[in-house]
């Protein structure tokens, strides 16, 4: 059985996810954001106390980008992966970093310093971050203004890593930095059922495990 641990819409969405688009079965356990605050006795699970952690069998993950990666390259063949094959493979993976370590790496400043912590008085370093975030948008733009998916003509784990960063500023509410063409990119993938069933999944899991979010969590990364 695959395991995610999981806050409500923060990183590890993207396994959850890809997880859903593959038709897997998993188990979801919910955390309050950020566990490590909230949930104390989740850093005898996981020592970085940070979402995700994703287990199968011997298997233990932790960063959101690389479990989908796991997920396709294992439990394959699937059109969410790119093969070493394709053309489009050096794109697809470099999108898969673009999504975390470019895109969603200024929002979590962002929202530290605005919501975690805005008693720092560092309104002014959030606010450049939202200008870095979509400054670095311009890569995503100059793919998706002529593509409807990031790479190889199809939906792929690259529109979901890279489309998580765009969920994330929608509900910082930074998505004002999008561009039309960006913002037509996320408005489509809203409309896969793979992503409406990954929704569905953490509010009946939420639900039946009886987790209150603190406040400002839901619009956590």
């Amino acid at each position: 059985m695959l395991t995610l641990y999981h806050c409500m819409s923060a990183r590890s969405f993207r396994p959850l996810w890809t997880m859903e688009e593959m038709g897997l079965g998993y188990e979801l356990k919910m955390l309050p954001f950020p566990p490590r605050v909230f949930k104390k006795d989740y850093l005898g699970t996981n020592p970085l106390g940070t979402i995700p952690y994703f287990v199968d069998g011997e298997t233990r993950m932790t960063e959101s980008c690389a479990i989908p990666l796991y997920l396709v390259s294992k439990y394959g063949p699937t059109p969410l992966n790119v093969g070493v094959d394709e053309p489009d493979y050096g794109k697809f993976l470099n999108a898969l970093l673009y999504g975390e370590a470019t895109l969603t790496f200024p929002q979590t400043i962002y929202l530290r310093y605005t919501l975690q912590e805005p008693d720092r008085g560092l309104d002014g370093a959030a606010s450049d971050y939202v200008k870095w975030f979509g400054a670095r948008l311009r890569a995503a733009t100059a793919v998706v203004a002529d593509n409807e998916y990031y790479c190889s003509d199809r939906f792929t784990i690259a529109d979901i890593c890279v489309g998580y960063a765009l969920m994330l500023a929608e509900r910082l509410q930074i998505d004002h930095v999008f561009s039309d063409p960006v913002r037509a990119y996320w408005q489509r993938l809203t409309q896969r059922d793979g992503y409406k069933r990954a929704l569905a999944s953490q509010e009946k899991a939420a639900a039946e495990q009886g987790l209150v979010e603190p406040p400002m969590t839901r619009a956590a990364g």
